[in-house]
């Protein structure tokens, strides 16, 4: 591990000491290339060892969806978790207080909302330093990652939480870069641009392309994409997750500072300890989470506002809705009537490709 962490160093040494320009390109995108896959090593160490994941970070996914509380120690994530969901996570004023995941549910329009509370990582964890890799393994099975962020400490707390996440292939507030990478046998790298390219050129996606050992490629551009959205196709591991940053403690600055925190993006202030805007900030988690409710309705009966079936907005058409009921229910499936925003008349009948919106109402006819 020592020698894979030395040549991760290495090669960021010789990044920082190269200047950025168009002659130099080229090299830099074989070093980020280099760079990726040594992280890859980092994450999937080989089978060898021994050691275990580490206890308390395999938590069963529960409810519909999770959101993962990511910070440095003493941030008050664990009072966070405590005052919104009432799990008990130990509190107090030192650092590392949490050292496993502990888990918790919230219910909220209906959807059940997994918050896990993730011990404090610290810099460097994204090189295996402290507990972070498994604090981080575990963030990246989160549907919204929540980052909390103390609002007397400097604002580049951030900024490190943010690259120790990048290392590990979370990319936050982010949509997957608009090109298509194929391989195929023979032919050369074959490389189009649909748009005027500043930051690839043909050297520098085949200087890439040999550090994978792929030869033979076609790669299509739909967006100016970098050398890093490039690694990150080729690699495929890359999780593309939702993100709010929570500011705690504004209890403890002065309104002026304040004002300044609302002016950035995806930010929420908070305060977890007097249980100021915890209403806010699951209204802001409920909007990036992004669900669908869809209601049910039983032949002759009202429908089921208790209970809905909660859907991902990618994922919410007819077919997925009886997935979600029943994995059977699709081979009895005859028709569906549907009342709400997505149909055309009330109720409209629809095929397993209609696409749900939020607060529909569904009935399901089975073929007799």
């Amino acid at each position: 591990m020592a020698t894979v962490m030395q040549k991760i160093k290495d090669i960021e040494d010789e990044m920082a000491r190269t200047q950025k320009n168009k002659a130099t390109a080229h090299h830099l995108g074989l070093l980020k290339a280099k760079l990726a896959k040594l992280r890859r090593e980092l994450l999937e160490p080989s089978s060898k060892g021994g050691g275990g994941a580490g206890e308390g970070f395999d938590v069963t996914k529960s409810g519909d969806a999770r959101v993962g509380l990511v910070g440095f120690p003493s941030v008050g994530k664990s009072t966070l978790l405590n005052k919104l969901t009432g799990t008990f996570s130990e509190v107090a004023s030192y650092e590392f207080t949490t050292l496993t995941c502990i888990p918790g549910v919230i219910t909220y329009r209906g959807a059940k909302i997994q918050l896990l509370d993730l011990p404090g990582i610290i810099e460097g964890a994204k090189d295996g330093k402290g507990r972070g890799r498994q604090v981080i393994s575990t963030a990246r099975t989160c549907n919204c990652i929540l980052i909390v962020l103390d609002a007397i400490k400097p604002i580049t707390h951030k900024r490190l939480i943010e690259k120790e996440l990048e290392g590990f292939g979370i990319r936050l507030n982010k949509e997957p870069p608009n090109l298509t990478f194929r391989k195929k046998d023979k032919g050369g790298i074959n490389f189009t641009s649909t748009v005027a390219n500043t930051h690839l050129d043909l050297d520098t996606v085949k200087a890439i392309c040999s550090e994978y050992r792929i030869h033979n490629a076609d790669i299509t551009l739909r967006c100016d994409a970098t050398a890093d959205d490039l690694i990150d196709v080729i690699e495929g591991s890359r999780k593309y997750i939702p993100c709010i940053y929570a500011i705690n403690k504004i209890d403890q600055i002065t309104l002026e500072e304040l004002e300044i925190l609302d002016k950035l993006p995806h930010y929420c202030p908070v305060s977890a300890h007097l249980e100021w805007n915890l209403d806010g900030l699951l209204e802001k988690i409920w909007e990036y989470l992004n669900l669908t409710r869809i209601y049910t309705k039983p032949k002759g009966m009202n429908p089921d506002y208790e209970d809905p079936v909660i859907l991902s907005s990618r994922k919410r058409t007819v077919e997925d809705f009886c997935t979600r009921i029943h994995k059977d229910m699709l081979k009895q499936f005859k028709y569906a009537l549907v009342w709400g925003s997505s149909a055309k008349h009330k109720p409209q009948r629809v095929g397993k490709e209609h696409e749900l919106e939020d607060e529909d109402v569904v009935q399901i006819i089975k073929k007799v």
